[in-house]
């Protein structure tokens, strides 16, 4: 595995060289030839792990600024975004959650629910991912309020940090609440930037329960069920310290004041996060406040030294990262001619309803891998009328195609929430490539065959 780590993270380094000195082609743009060689240096060494994520991170903000790439303001763009800000108060919040005992408290008593085999304890972890993600709009918001908490589980049901049980728990946590949100319209930030791109370019309306019907039966629950058994099957073992496993019997001790506090604080973010379409406040600031509730010397839940000591820069750094690199291949110009040509090479054909699907599925699918899960829908949506036209499709399900793209997580560093909860968990790179690309495989081979099958039962495509 070594091996073939330095050989591909070796091979990245060569090629952007190349790209960075080589004459700059007919058609293309010096902007678009630098950021195409960030964009295989950071994806190569964030794919293989071949260094510290956040050391990749902070490499590419510098070779970024070097060859002038993009002015700073884009480069740096990360550390102005409402992600950012989210992942920070959520991390604050996630010290606050361990330190005070309530993360125990309530690993506890979701034990008591799905306590069992690890199949059971993976299916509740994610089933609570579920049903949050109908409640509660930010994937992130949701990953940095559960990770701790299943954390504080997996060490009461023994699972010490770095064993595999641990590691599947909490990436159950994370894509057991991202796969869903997909498919359930306010719940995931792909979602909206299609909505309201449809909307303000074509003035297609994407309504809730149509969205929801279309996806949800396939791509949201049945991937839910494949992912609870890929988990169980990964990552399954028994754990390493039975002694610490939780007690069956005995009372439950009265929450302290500082448990009583934090449970209001999360409580009024939860609202405000489930009711943020109604009072406008973005999910960041939400966090945000939340996290400076926290740290304030009047609560104290986070005291200074612990905040000081605790907090994950290098999680915050590699968000940053992932989103200065989106933000540069966007303004670059290189996603878009990546889609165009890719839309050129496709074949598209009236009548052929079946590889069309399967066609814009693979294009959506692999735009993700150099634009992050987020960029799909920004760059394909203009791009819809034009397919449309080619393939006979109509707009509405072109304009669909993009989420089974954006629902397919291939690598870890392509969905940001995913990268937080792994380092928040501890989950290195490789095991987490691992489900994530077993997952994809049983996407592509088996779950969008059948979702093709749903599209054309209710008349969203036609006989290919």
């Amino acid at each position: 595995m070594r091996h073939w780590t330095k050989l591909i993270a070796g091979t990245a380094l060569v090629v952007s060289f190349a790209l960075l000195v080589m004459p700059v082609p007919d058609g293309f743009s010096s902007e678009i030839m630098r950021a195409a060689a960030l964009l295989i240096f950071a994806v190569g060494f964030w794919a293989t792990g071949a260094l510290p994520v956040h050391l990749t991170a902070i490499a590419f903000f510098l070779l970024a600024v070097l060859i002038g790439a993009a002015p700073p303001l884009t480069i740096f763009a990360g550390f102005a975004s409402t992600a950012f800000w989210l992942v920070f108060g959520g991390l604050i919040v996630g010290i606050a959650v361990e330190r005070t005992g309530l993360g125990v408290r309530l690993a506890d008593a979701l034990l008591r629910l799905i306590g069992g085999s690890y199949l059971r304890i993976v299916a509740g972890v994610a089933l609570v991912g579920l049903v949050l993600a109908f409640l509660m709009p930010s994937t992130m918001g949701r990953v940095v309020i559960l990770v701790p908490i299943m954390a504080a589980l997996a060490d009461r049901l023994g699972y010490e940090p770095g064993s595999r049980g641990r590691h599947g728990i909490v990436m159950a946590t994370a894509l057991g609440t991202f796969m869903p949100a997909a498919t359930i319209l306010p719940a995931n930030v792909a979602n909206m930037v299609l909505t309201g791109a449809a909307e303000t370019i074509y003035g297609v309306r994407i309504h809730y329960l149509e969205y929801l019907w279309l996806h949800f039966p396939v791509l949201g629950l049945l991937k839910w069920v494949v992912l609870v058994f890929l988990i169980a099957a990964i990552y399954g073992s028994g754990p390493q310290s039975v002694e610490r496993a939780p007690r069956s019997s005995g009372e439950v001790p009265p929450l302290s004041r500082d448990e009583r506090i934090l449970a209001v604080i999360l409580a009024a973010a939860l609202l405000l996060w489930a009711l943020d379409y109604w009072h406008g406040i973005s999910p960041a600031w939400v966090a945000l406040g939340a996290g400076l509730l926290c740290l304030l010397p009047g609560i104290a839940l986070v005291p200074l030294e612990d905040f000081e000591r605790r907090m994950n820069l290098a999680s915050l750094v590699y968000v940053a990262g992932i989103l200065g690199l989106s933000a540069v291949v966007d303004r670059s110009g290189l996603g878009k001619v990546l889609a165009d040509g890719l839309v050129g090479l496709t074949g598209l054909a009236p009548g052929e309803d079946a590889r069309n699907f399967a066609t814009l599925a693979g294009l959506s699918t692999f735009l993700g891998l150099i634009t992050t899960i987020g960029g799909v829908p920004g760059i394909l949506t203009p791009l819809a009328a034009g397919v449309a036209e080619a393939s006979g499709l109509r707009l509405d399900s072109v304009l669909m195609t993009q989420v089974l793209g954006f629902s397919t997580v291939i690598l870890p560093y392509q969905l940001p929430p995913l990268v937080v909860a792994m380092q928040l968990g501890g989950v290195p790179m490789a095991m987490g490539a691992r489900l994530t690309l077993a997952l994809a495989a049983v996407t592509l081979i088996v779950l969008l065959p059948l979702d093709y099958g749903w599209w054309r039962l209710l008349g969203y495509v036609g006989p290919g």
